[in-house]
């Protein structure tokens, strides 16, 4: 059986309670995404107006994950995405050194601020259990902060029933 936006999004907050540790991954989950568009945009290519590169391959294996789950939110996480690989073909034109010290600053900064966060919730990051939190997460920020913005109340409610 194929879990549903809801069975995802709830397995997530469920390791995700505590405000502080929302907090961090609205800065360290985009960090990162935006890290791993600027590593793996080389080697790439122009092709047909597109620059193929293996993070082009990732984001479209990942908007079509989001779209799978919900049509709305596929749209939007598959907009970020583009704009991180917009980011990630700019720095991957660069020099080697700032195309690479780019990627692995922003991956480590990303990551440093997630151990934050986890350290205030006092619980494991989620993919440690589920290795599915890794693309789940970026998802998560996204819906979270849809709901700061008043989005989605339903959805909210559906998936804090099961977190807790």
């Amino acid at each position: 059986m194929k879990k549903t936006l809801v069975d995802h999004l709830s397995q997530y907050a469920a390791y995700h309670r505590d405000r502080r540790n929302i907090l961090t991954h609205f800065i360290g989950i985009p960090l990162i995404v935006l890290a791993v568009a600027i590593l793996l945009s080389r080697p790439g290519g122009w092709l047909g107006g597109l620059w193929w590169s293996p993070a082009l391959l990732v984001s479209l294996a990942s908007a079509l994950f989001y779209l799978r789950l919900d049509l709305r939110l596929g749209l939007l996480m598959a907009a970020l995405l583009a704009l991180c690989l917009w980011a990630g073909q700019t720095l991957a034109a660069q020099s080697t050194g700032l195309w690479l010290s780019s990627g692995v600053g922003a991956f480590v900064l990303g990551w440093a601020i997630q151990f934050v966060g986890h350290y205030y919730e006092g619980r494991k990051p989620a993919f440690i259990d589920d290795v599915s939190g890794l693309i789940v997460g970026p998802l998560f920020v996204v819906v979270e902060l849809g709901f700061l913005l008043g989005w989605r109340a339903d959805l909210k409610q559906q998936i804090e029933q099961p977190a807790g």
